[in-house]
């Protein structure tokens, strides 16, 4: 498992990771998380292996713009405009997937489909060069805590007999929950994380 840096200069050896279907972990706006090509079948199944993660549990999308987003999901005016409060952030959107050929594991048995615009600059540089969505989840085991802290996350990632290709080192992240987590659908809040619930709810009337 080779580790870099989180510097512009190791934005050409991940790319090229991803592109040939591996996993990395990387920092974000958040906490360290697993990353891979969300259109690629088998990194999105060594996402789920690396993690321990049920195969019921989805994971989310990182996306790039928000043409990428409407590409992907059903997405109201209204819920563009309420989209356009809290991206780029720490806000995942639960919306009703398009027809599409992402793999299993990033699309729910509901037909939902999780995205979310970072704010992290390596990150979304990242996004732009590799030219695809990327399915996402925290880079903890299941089970053991989320963290922005590398040290931790390589102490869990020892235990799992599947490996991630490739590490980017940011060091210990700021203090930050997981993303809050929205479904745009029903206007619930599945996860309440780095956004609270009552900075959301201020902007749900745009959703109507």
């Amino acid at each position: 498992m080779k580790t870099l840096k989180a510097v512009p200069e190791s934005i050409t050896e991940i790319k090229k990771i991803l592109v040939g279907g591996g996993v990395a972990v990387c920092p974000t706006d958040t906490i360290y998380g697993l990353i891979g090509d969300a259109g690629n079948r088998e990194a999105v199944k060594k996402i789920f292996r690396i993690k321990r993660r049920p195969s019921s549990k989805p994971l989310a999308i990182f996306i790039s713009d928000a043409e990428t987003a409407e590409g992907l999901a059903e997405i109201s005016a209204g819920q563009k405009e309420f989209l356009k409060k809290v991206w780029p952030g720490k806000v995942t959107a639960v919306c009703a997937a398009r027809p599409n050929n992402l793999p299993q594991g990033v699309i729910s048995s509901e037909n939902k489909i999780g995205l979310r615009m970072p704010d992290y600059k390596i990150l979304n540089r990242l996004l732009s060069s590799v030219g695809f969505p990327l399915a996402q989840t925290s880079a903890n085991i299941s089970g053991l805590p989320a963290s922005g802290g590398i040290d931790e996350i390589m102490r869990q990632l020892e235990k799992s007999s599947c490996q991630p290709d490739l590490v980017l080192d940011a060091g210990r992240l700021p203090e930050s929950l997981p993303s809050t987590v929205i479904d745009l659908t029903t206007f619930k809040i599945l996860r309440e994380g780095a956004v609270a619930r009552e900075q959301i709810s201020g902007f749900l009337d745009l959703i109507s």
